[in-house]
C-alpha cells in the first residue's frame, strides 16, 4: 500500500502512549520490525512481495500432522466432556473414528470432519493440495462421498506476501475440484504460523458406513500408501532430505484416497481408518481397542518411502514420534528381532497418509486387485487380526 506518514504517526503515537504495540501487547513500540525494516505493520505497511522463493516450513515449529495434539494429551483434555445423546448420531468422538456420522433418513447420513495443520512442504500451491487431500481423506475412510467444504486458514498476512496465501488457497481449491467437492466459503485468522485445512461434509449410506470397530479375527490388514512422510518433512526443514525424497512424499500426500475408498466400498470393507498424525501404530491402536482384537504386524512388510531408514539412522525423527509412542506403546508388544528404527517409522506422524483396511484374509487378493485397478500402485498386506483381546498389537517379522 502507499506509505501514509499521518497514519503511521497516529498509530505509533497511540502505541507509545500505551507503552506497547496496539496490535500486540507483548511487544514494545517501536518494535523490531520498525527498527530493522522501517515498517509499522499496525499502520498497514507491508513488506513488498518478494520474488524469491518463500519456504513455508521455516514459518512453523512442527511440519504437517506433527503439529497436531497427541493422543495422550487429547484424551485427557476430552475426558468428562458431555457426549451427544441424539439417537441420530451414529458415530461421535466416543470411538475416536475418522469422522462423525449423523442420520438423515434410512438411506442417507451426513459424514463430517475438520482437519487443519501446518505446512509439510515449502511450496504453497502444493501445500494447499495436500491440505485438501488430507481433509477429504477422513470422509473417504468412513466410506462416504465428500460434497462440500469450508476452508480454515491461519496466516501471517503482515509478514508473508498476499500471493503466498493466494497460491495456497488455489492449490486447495484445485484439489477439491478434483475430488468433486464444492467449497462454499471459509474462515481466516491472523497468526504467526501458517495453518490450513477444511471442514468437509459428505454423505454415506448408514448400512454401508465404514468404522474402526468391526475388525475380526481372520482379517488381513491392507495399507494403501507408504509410511514416512513425517520423517522426510522434518528432514526437509533441516535441509537433510534429498529432492527426490521430498518429491516422492509430496506426490503421495497430494494424492486423493478416493480410488482406495471406491475399491473398499465395492468389496464391502466395513473396518478401516486413514493413517495420519497419530502414526501407523496410533491409528491401528484405535482399531484394535474399539474392535476388541489383537493385530499381528509384519514390521518388515510395511512399505516405507525411500530414504526413511537412512534418515532414522542419522537420528532424524521429530518429537511427535515420541509423543505418539507415549500413548500407543501401551498396546504394543514386539519380538526381539524387530529393531528400534522400524518402530520409530511406525510411530512417525503421517500427513495425508493411506487407508488401512481390514478384510478377510482368504479374500484379500480380490481387494488388492481392486485397489490396483483404481490406480493404487503398491497396496501391501502388512498384517492380520489374530484373535480377540482388549486391544493389542504384536510387531514381528514375516516368517
Amino acid at each position: 500500500m502507499k506509505f501514509d506518514p499521518e497514519r503511521r504517526r497516529r498509530v505509533m503515537g497511540r502505541s507509545i502512549k500505551l507503552g506497547h504495540c496496539i496490535c500486540n501487547p507483548k511487544q514494545p513500540c517501536p518494535c523490531d520490525m520498525f527498527k530493522e525494516k522501517n515498517l509499522c505493520l499496525c499502520a498497514g505497511e507491508r513488506l513488498e512481495d518478494n520474488p524469491d522463493e518463500v519456504r513455508l516450513t521455516t514459518f512453523v515449529e512442527s511440519a504437517g500432522c506433527a503439529s497436531k495434539i497427541n493422543q495422550e494429551d487429547l484424551k485427557k483434555a476430552l475426558a468428562g466432556l458431555p457426549r451427544p445423546d441424539d439417537p441420530r448420531v451414529l458415530v461421535s468422538a466416543d470411538t475416536c473414528d475418522d469422522a462423525g456420522i449423523f442420520l438423515l433418513d434410512n438411506k442417507t447420513a451426513l459424514v463430517q470432519s475438520v482437519d487443519v495443520f501446518t505446512p509439510s512442504v515449502d511450496d504453497p500451491y502444493t501445500f494447499g493440495q495436500i491440505a485438501a487431500a488430507n481433509s477429504v481423506s477422513d470422509i473417504y475412510a468412513m466410506g462416504g462421498t465428500p460434497l462440500t467444504a469450508l476452508s480454515v486458514i491461519a496466516f501471517p498476512i503482515e509478514v508473508l506476501p498476499h500471493r503466498i496465501m493466494n497460491d495456497l488457497l488455489r492449490g486447495g481449491i484445485d484439489k477439491m475440484k478434483e475430488a468433486e467437492v464444492s467449497i462454499l466459503g471459509g474462515h481466516s485468522i491472523k497468526d504467526k504460523e501458517v495453518k490450513f485445512g477444511f471442514a468437509v461434509t459428505g454423505i454415506v449410506d448408514p448400512e454401508k458406513m465404514v468404522t474402526n470397530d468391526r475388525a475380526l479375527p481372520g482379517d488381513a490388514l491392507v495399507l494403501t500408501k507408504p509410511i514416512g512422510t513425517g520423517i522426510i518433512s522434518f528432514a526437509g526443514q533441516m535441509d537433510k532430505a534429498a529432492a527426490a525424497e521430498i518429491h516422492a512424499v509430496s506426490v503421495s500426500m497430494k494424492t486423493l484416497n478416493k480410488g482406495a475408498s471406491e475399491a473398499m466400498m465395492e468389496l464391502g470393507v466395513r473396518t478401516a481408518t486413514d493413517v495420519t498424525g497419530f502414526g501407523f501404530l496410533g491409528h491401528l491402536s484405535e482399531i484394535v481397542v474399539q474392535s476388541g482384537v489383537t493385530a499381528e504386524i509384519f514390521a518388515d512388510s510395511v512399505p516405507l518411502f525411500d530414504g526413511v531408514m537412512d534418515l532414522i539412522g542419522q537420528h532424524v525423527a521429530s518429537g511427535a514420534v515420541e509423543r505418539n509412542r507415549e500413548y500407543s506403546s501401551r498396546f504394543v508388544d514386539k519380538d526381539q528381532d524387530v529393531g528400534e528404527d522400524i518402530e520409530i517409522a511406525l510411530y512417525d506422524p503421517q500427513t495425508s497418509g493411506g487407508l488401512l483396511m481390514c478384510y478377510p484374509e482368504d479374500k484379500v487378493a480380490s481387494l488388492l486387485e481392486a485397489l490396483r485397478k483404481k490406480g493404487i500402485k503398491n497396496p501391501a498386506v502388512v498384517g492380520r487380526i489374530t484373535g480377540s483381546s482388549e486391544g493389542r498389537i504384536r510387531l514381528k517379522k514375516r516368517r
